[in-house]
Formats: C-alpha cells, sequence, structure tokens
C-alpha cells in the first residue's frame, strides 16, 4: 500500500473588499510592527475601559465588599481590560492586511519591506525549520484569524510562503528599482 505524499499547498480563498489583500495570514511580528498609532489608542481606550467602568460604578453605587475586596476585582478587572485592549488592538491592524480597512499606508510599508528582501536575496516571509506539510497545516489554521478573534485568539508565529497574494509584484518592483539605480548609475 503506497503512502500518498500530504498536499502541502492549499490555494485560500480571496475574499473580495474595497481595498487591496496585503497577506491573509500575517505574522505577529509584521501585525504589531505595521500598527498604526491610533491602533495603540483603540487598544489602550479599551484596556482602560474595564477598571475605569468598574471605579465609575463603584463610585456610584458602592459595592461594600469590604477590606480588599474591591482591589481584588479592580486587578483582575485590569488584567481582562489589558487583554481585551491587546486584542483589539492586534485585530484592528489585521485587518488591514485583510484590505478590510484603509490600508494605503500598510501597502507601501509591505511593498518596502519586500522589494528589500529581494533585493538582498532573503526569502520574503522569513526562514522556517518545519517541514513543507507543517507550514501549510499551520497556514491552514491561521488564515483570516483574526476575524475570529473575539471566540478564539489565534496569531500566526510560523514563517511560511502561503499567504494568499502574488509575490510577483515584489519582484517585478525590484528589477525595476534595480535597472532605474543601474541607469543612474551609469549616466
Amino acid at each position: 500500500m503506497a503512502n500518498p505524499s500530504p498536499q502541502t499547498y492549499i490555494p485560500s480563498k480571496v475574499v473580495k473588499s474595497e481595498y487591496p489583500l496585503i497577506d491573509n495570514d500575517p505574522h505577529f511580528k509584521r501585525v504589531v510592527g505595521y500598527a498604526r498609532p491610533s491602533d495603540y489608542i483603540h487598544g489602550a481606550v479599551a484596556a482602560a475601559a474595564g477598571p475605569g467602568l468598574l471605579l465609575a460604578m463603584e463610585k456610584f453605587a458602592p459595592s461594600q465588599v469590604g477590606r480588599g475586596g474591591f482591589a481584588r476585582a479592580l486587578r483582575l478587572a485590569g488584567a481582562i481590560g489589558i487583554t481585551g485592549g491587546f486584542l483589539y488592538f492586534y485585530q484592528r491592524s489585521c485587518l488591514r492586511f485583510y484590505g478590510m480597512s484603509e490600508n494605503a499606508r500598510e501597502v507601501e510599508l509591505d511593498m518596502q519591506e519586500m522589494v528589500s528582501k529581494v533585493k538582498a536575496g532573503e526569502p520574503l516571509y522569513g526562514e522556517s525549520k518545519l517541514t513543507p506539510h507543517m507550514q501549510g497545516v499551520a497556514a491552514r489554521q491561521s488564515r483570516y484569524s483574526a476575524l475570529f478573534t473575539a471566540v478564539i485568539p489565534w496569531f500566526n508565529f510560523v514563517n511560511h510562503n502561503q499567504h494568499g497574494v502574488d509575490t510577483a509584484k515584489y519582484y517585478r518592483r525590484a528589477e525595476q528599482e534595480l535597472e532605474a539605480e543601474r541607469l543612474g548609475k551609469s549616466s
């Protein structure tokens, strides 16, 4: 009985949106690195909302919990708030990678990053120690995962080459820039 070889690459569906898709499975570092200051502000406000609302409720309707009870509740609200604020921040940044909100800045950052990697001869999405099959498994598990963050936070920590975009655009741009540099030096 022959062992069938596992299929490592399954093309992903591309969700139609008003803005261009940058990456349907962005690495955690890219999501955090491409975040805008407004993402940080929204995350901080969301993080402060839990403890802030708890303090407001305590001021207008005291709980009378006694010594140390409110401090524990406030710490718990703070931990939940920080977690929720981070998840909100992360999701806002991911939605730009998916093309579900305005992403002109991220498109340009992505092009600059990938073209510089092409020029340096590096792999576009980093090197992985996983087998191609396991990279495919990881990609299928975390593709578009930020849309489900409210239920299960799932981040991509795996470098793989399955991101739902045609990478030829990076190579074309790198060739154009290298040709322009060559012509500029010869003039």
